[in-house]
């Protein structure tokens, strides 16, 4: 009976820790950051004639290029106030901050503060109802080889997890000449996304937020199941410090009055992220000035990705009309239902007739 009563208080043990670690789940969010930089552009064979044969060179073309990055991060607070890297988020003053919540709802971030020596960003967004939590209260005692859990966004699959040991604390190391110090390391796997995520145990404490993994040695050595975290006592002090600073601020003015964002009808309903073809744009591409609008990224196992639509290619036409906008497309799709057939023309046309290669395909709205 001894024995029996000692399984069982085990058994329930584990099931509480098992039970709990879900709750941390709803708290995990995914970021996605959007920045838009100019860059200057020059044909390398106008150089080249310009050079031997005298030509006049033409000017170099300005183009915008729209930088995206992935990564994850966690609600520390009720408000809505969320951990990160600073790395997820750098340069957020130029850049556009969507947060998309467990529950599969999208919202408009604004940056607060960050610290580029620990790493850690503070970032908000807010709603009418209260968020879930992961509380700081009860942090893990990171214990040397006990099991912790890597959630995150994991090359952009959400709520991704990954299972390992904590392998050691207080690691000093450098990732492509970034300095990172008292971290602690895990065997767990931790990708691209993952950065800003939190590190868990069983019981859903906090042992750190995914930051760096180390791929190869300073020397060129290959690794393996070498993946770093910000040790949670760093996260939790950096968090309290933050806050002060956020009381300090004034509420953004340019917020609009619910920062919830409903995703484009093309995203919602085929998995297509769409974008303008501006005139710099087509020429940067090659493609048609006038005519079209790009696809930007594809969501994985989506209707699009089925159909075999890639980033890059350019709709033409939606049903029997000519699309030039994203919002064109927006409005043509604005009373689809799920389940709905649509054709669309896609494919890439050629500036001064070079090549044009479209196809028509007919996809079926999720």
């Amino acid at each position: 009976m001894r024995n029996k009563s000692a399984r069982s208080r085990g058994g329930d043990r584990q099931h509480t820790r098992r039970a709990r670690s879900p709750k941390v789940l709803p708290a995990v969010v995914n970021i996605n950051t959007e920045r838009v930089v100019r860059k200057t552009v020059r044909d390398p064979f106008e150089d080249f004639y310009a050079q031997f044969f005298g030509y006049n060179r033409v000017r170099p073309h300005e183009i915008r290029q729209t930088l995206q990055s992935l990564g994850s991060g966690f609600i520390v607070d009720p408000a809505g106030y969320i951990i990160t890297n600073q790395h997820v988020v750098e340069r957020a003053a130029d850049l556009k901050i969507h947060v998309t919540t467990n529950d599969g709802k999208t919202y408009n971030a604004h940056y607060i503060t960050g610290d580029d020596k620990t790493d850690l960003a503070f970032i908000k967004i807010d709603a009418e109802t209260a968020f879930p939590f992961i509380s700081l209260d009860d942090i893990s005692p990171n214990l040397l080889g006990e099991t912790v859990i890597v959630v995150g966004n994991a090359v952009g699959y959400g709520s991704s997890i990954s299972r390992g040991v904590l392998s050691a604390v207080k690691r000093n190391i450098t990732v492509d000449d970034i300095e990172y110090k008292d971290l602690v390391q895990t065997d767990a796997a931790i990708n691209p996304g993952n950065s800003g995520g939190p590190v868990i145990d069983l019981s859903g404490r906090l042992v750190g937020i995914s930051s760096a993994k180390m791929a190869f040695t300073p020397q060129g050595v290959p690794t393996q199941g070498l993946g770093f975290a910000i040790g949670a006592e760093v996260v939790r002090d950096s968090i309290n410090r933050f806050k002060k600073i956020a009381q300090k601020q004034p509420e953004p003015t340019n917020r609009p009055a619910t920062s919830e964002v409903s995703a484009s009808s093309a995203e919602r309903l085929f998995g297509m992220q769409l974008q303008n073809l501006s005139e710099q744009l087509s020429d940067a591409l090659g493609y048609a000035q006038g005519h079209g609008v790009l696809v930007a990224a594809v969501e994985p196992d989506s209707p699009a990705d089925e159909a075999g639509i890639e980033r890059g290619l350019v709709i033409y036409r939606v049903g029997k009309s000519e699309v030039n906008s994203v919002e064109q497309i927006d409005g043509l799709l604005g009373r689809v239902q799920s389940g709905a057939k649509v054709s669309f023309t896609i494919g890439v046309i050629r500036t001064g007739g070079r090549g044009r290669q479209l196809a028509t395909l007919t996809m079926a709205a999720r």
